[in-house]
């Protein structure tokens, strides 16, 4: 029998043994049976969809948590339930097990950039001469008078070489604020090991460098996190595709036609996408009644400041934070094993804090502008939006939507959800072949100075004022 499948043996050994918190026996069976790189410990995933790490989140067994992480167990597998170790891990509140994933969950990332490297070369050098791209965003609701209040923007994307750089006014968003700035975003992915990657912030002359922190630095920023996760809405939003049907646009009352109009610099013919639907979950098990009032009264009273810039600065300047505890532990439940692998698939006995979930699903049409003139194409977009998600998390959404089977052509109009109340049109206006891109576009100008940490800051101030984070 093959080390691979000696773990992935009938009764799924290595649960069972996460499962009755037999630390040697964890320790033993990993370390005589090596994995090989194809088959990791986030693959063996039991008939409920759970990872071994899974299983160990949510029965508290700290010993085995630590065991896995350190073999290299992924933090953001989800399970059959749609929910990640690290979420079930904020569920249970044992802060020092949250910390631990968030770290290892830093390191997926790192290790995610790098190997995506070549493929984004490879996309950048496909598209042959340097570029610049303007895309431009409308935010619309089907509430009365909310559209008058959403915020346009329009994105400057620059390409030269394996270079490239974003620059918006749209800081960063959510379903109750809308934050205003003027950033930066540069990545070198002509450089060894990880891109170089810097945010700026024009407005305030200041920019960090994303690999460049110190040991005190990023553990500060990770026990933010740990506090931030532990008191606000576990969040899963997922767009569901697989039942999408798509027609062209006609228009007309008695002679109607195909609708096709130009967009920007480019003809585009419409189409109708039917059948997507926006899910939005949340879990609140893990917290107190008084964190709920809490977080309502705080998006309240930020929705009254003269300002979100001010709102922002009054969180991002607190010093010294009271960090979040431990919750007390769960009942400890009675199932043996063997009732847990024989129940059935989709019904698996509650093996943490009972779940306290609310979905909001919105059936919605999208519609799309296709043209075939569109000078690059919709494939070798798809690894850069990849890379600019992480940091501009719109980008993440327009991603998803793309990854849609779509008719031929670029799509130079797209109508995306971003809340069950709140869509965006994204149009590609714009679209040059430029050989004279100077290399000052892609460096930090001269006057600003490095703030390590910045963005990090004013993103935890955010994420305060919304009550909730996704760890999805």
């Amino acid at each position: 029998m093959t080390n691979n499948s000696l773990l992935r043996a009938k009764g799924c050994p290595l649960h069972e043994l996460v499962f009755k918190n037999d630390i040697s026996g964890v320790s033993k069976l990993i370390n005589q049976h090596k994995l090989d790189e194809e088959v990791g410990l986030e693959k063996l995933q039991d008939h409920h969809g759970n990872t071994p790490l899974h299983l160990a989140v949510m029965l508290g067994h700290k010993e085995c948590v630590q065991i896995l992480l350190k073999h290299g167990h992924a933090v953001n597998i989800k399970n059959n339930a749609g929910w990640t170790a690290l979420q079930e891990a904020v569920s249970y509140g044992d802060r020092q097990t949250i910390t631990s994933l968030f770290r290892s969950l830093r390191k997926e990332h790192k290790k995610t950039m790098r190997d995506q490297k070549p493929e984004i070369r490879q996309a950048l050098q496909s598209f042959g001469e340097d570029f610049y791209i303007e895309m431009k965003w409308d935010f619309q609701s089907w509430i009365p008078f909310v559209s008058r209040i959403l915020p346009s923007d329009t994105c400057h994307i620059y390409r030269s070489g394996f270079r490239f750089r974003m620059d918006s006014t749209l800081e960063d968003f959510s379903d109750r604020r809308w934050v205003r700035g003027d950033i930066t975003f540069i990545v070198n992915f002509d450089t060894e090991g990880e891109p170089a990657m810097f945010l700026l912030d024009n407005k305030n002359k200041v920019y960090q460098c994303m690999q460049k922190q110190t040991p005190q630095e990023k553990e500060a920023s990770i026990e933010d996190e740990v506090d931030i996760a532990m008191s606000t809405d576990v969040v899963d939003g997922s767009m569901k595709t697989k039942q999408t049907s798509i027609e062209r646009v006609t228009t007309g009352w008695i002679f109607r036609q195909e609708k096709s109009e130009k967009i920007g610099q480019f003809d585009a013919d419409f189409y109708r996408i039917y059948g997507l639907k926006l899910v939005t979950r949340k879990r609140r098990e893990h917290l107190s009644e008084e964190d709920i009032k809490k977080n309502k009264s705080l998006r309240d009273a930020l929705s009254q400041a003269e300002t979100a810039e001010n709102a922002l600065n009054e969180l991002a300047d607190t010093e010294n934070p009271v960090r979040r505890t431990s919750l007390p532990p769960p009942d400890r439940t009675n199932f043996q094993w063997n009732e847990y692998y024989s129940s059935a698939p989709g019904n698996p006995p509650c093996l943490g804090r009972k779940v306290k979930e609310k979905t909001n699903t919105k059936s919605f049409e999208a519609v799309v502008a296709m043209s075939e003139k569109f000078p690059i194409r919709l494939e070798n977009l798809l690894p850069i939006l990849e890379a600019l998600g992480p940091k501009a998390k719109i980008f993440t959404k327009l991603r998803d939507f793309i990854s849609v089977h779509l008719p031929p052509g670029f799509p130079v109009r797209i109508d995306i959800p971003i809340f069950p109340t709140i869509k965006a049109t994204v149009n590609f206006t714009q679209f040059e072949f430029r050989n004279s891109i100077p290399d000052s576009m892609f460096t930090v100008p001269t006057g600003y100075r490095e703030v390590p940490g910045w963005f990090e800051k004013t993103s935890k101030a955010r994420q305060t004022e919304t009550g909730n984070i996704s760890h999805s």
